[in-house]
């Protein structure tokens, strides 16, 4: 077992209490980026983190950047959008909003303004974002300077933070200028920066590794969730890998404890899925591995439900997906339940016997995978990214190689054959997460290492 999974497997096995005099005296500001109305599982996860770092008694402002963010959990997160995305988005394009006064920038920085114009149509491509994306990394060099003093200005005289946390390298473009006023430490969550630049055009590509490059010796440290993507990202980005910090990642378990309701005995088995329906998260192939297995079995039904962020960019895909069940006669068998809330999640993953999200990128995080776990449910993930630590870690599934859609559906349909096979992998799934894998062991262990960069 990995040595920083280890150190998760043998923490106390229940959430963290304060001693009694212990004092959280850091003050920290947490910078999240908003996803223009889509669930995103990094601000999933950045509002759990904050929300339960304030039930630590820290003193902590989440402050989105781009849009406000949107969650499942009770919004901790400040109304101020720094780095508004109108603005940031205009002042690349057109010179004039480079110099427009502040009245106007505090209009278009407005929160329902932004959910308004944002909502379902942010624009994601990188290969159209290459130039912002480097403006941005150049911080007070780029076109959005104005954004940046204003950012810096925030908070080294308003929030002044004793550490500041980024959800992202993209967004460290002001770090220089902010080290220049305030020496407070910045620590950035490194959770998914890969996907976006590798995307990149190639020319924009090297510019933003390079621009990367320069606010490196600024930031005092990196947080990942597994020793996979520490050791990738430290190598790809060329970050010194003596900066990196290992922290759990973690979900609010509290929905998910208590007694778990019994499936009924004649319930067809259910294979579902609950991610962005796009091709990055593997829906394709889990359909392929679906009609493997019912062909292999046509006596048999086996159902397959999807569940989360369909966007208007994956449409033609998703209904490629779907044409390819109805041709095959198992429309009836499969269902799409959309984007879900909070409820909805857990009684989704409730309703279904084996999860699977065979990613075709390394994923760095996995949160489905901690919830499915959570719920009791085993998983069938691709042996690549985060998910071999995390499954070594809790027990809870099965991995196969990545793209192969035969191997998959043999895992999958041994655990549909096997009910006590999937309830027992199931269920030490759910005693890891529920012991290890709860936002508030996270909290405790995140705000360590704050204390520990904030010492230094």
């Amino acid at each position: 077992m990995p040595d920083g999974i280890q150190s998760f497997a043998t923490q106390s096995r229940g959430p963290r209490q304060k001693k009694p005099d212990e004092t959280n005296d850091v003050k920290i500001a947490y910078l999240t980026s908003g996803a223009g109305g889509m669930y995103c599982g990094s601000c999933l996860r950045d509002n759990t983190l904050a929300r339960h770092l304030m039930q630590l008694g820290c003193d902590v402002e989440l402050l989105p950047t781009y849009t406000p963010i949107r969650t499942d959990e009770v919004d901790v997160s400040s109304d101020r959008v720094l780095y508004g995305g109108i603005n940031v988005f205009l002042q690349e394009k057109v010179s004039l909003f480079r110099h427009v006064p502040r009245i106007l920038d505090a209009w278009l920085d407005r929160p329902r303004l932004l959910r308004w114009a944002t909502f379902g149509r942010i624009q994601t491509n990188a290969a159209e974002l290459g130039g912002l994306t480097v403006s941005m990394l150049r911080g007070e060099h780029g076109h959005q300077k104005k954004e940046v003093l204003r950012l810096v200005d925030y908070l080294a005289d308003h929030a002044r933070p004793d550490v500041v946390n980024l959800s992202n390298m993209l967004i460290a473009g002001f770090v220089p200028a902010l080290k220049r006023r305030r020496d407070a430490p910045v620590l950035v969550t490194l959770q998914g920066d890969d996907l976006f630049l590798a995307d990149l055009p190639e020319r924009d590509q090297r510019a933003a590794i390079d621009a990367i490059g320069a606010i490196a010796p600024h930031v005092d440290g990196y947080i990942t969730f597994s020793n996979y993507y520490a050791d990738f990202m430290s190598a790809w980005l060329r970050l010194p890998r003596e900066k990196f910090h290992l922290a759990p990642l973690g979900i609010d378990v509290d929905d998910f404890a208590g007694e778990l309701p019994p499936r009924p005995a004649d319930c067809p088995p259910t294979i579902g899925f609950l991610a962005r329906h796009c091709p990055a998260k593997g829906l394709h192939v889990l359909v392929e591995a679906y009609l493997k297995l019912r062909a292999w079995r046509p006596d048999r039904v086996v159902r397959l439900h999807t569940a989360g962020w369909l966007g208007e960019g994956d449409r033609a895909y998703f209904d490629e997906q779907v044409a390819r069940l109805r041709a095959a006669g198992f429309e009836r068998d499969c269902h799409f339940a959309g984007v879900v809330d909070r409820r909805q999640k857990v009684e989704f993953l409730r309703s279904i016997d084996v999860f699977s999200a065979p990613t075709t990128y390394r994923e760095p995080k996995g949160l489905f995978v901690l919830e499915a776990l959570a719920s009791g449910v085993p998983v069938v993930q691709p042996a690549h990214g985060a998910f071999p630590e995390l499954l070594e870690a809790t027990g809870g599934g099965r991995l196969v190689p990545p793209n192969d859609a035969d191997a998959l559906a043999d895992a999958l349909d041994a655990l549909v054959e096997s009910r006590e096979e999937a309830a027992a992998l199931g269920r030490t799934g759910r005693e890891a997460v529920l012991a290890r894998f709860h936002a508030a062991e996270v909290a405790a262990r995140t705000l360590a290492i704050y204390r520990e960069v904030a010492r230094r």
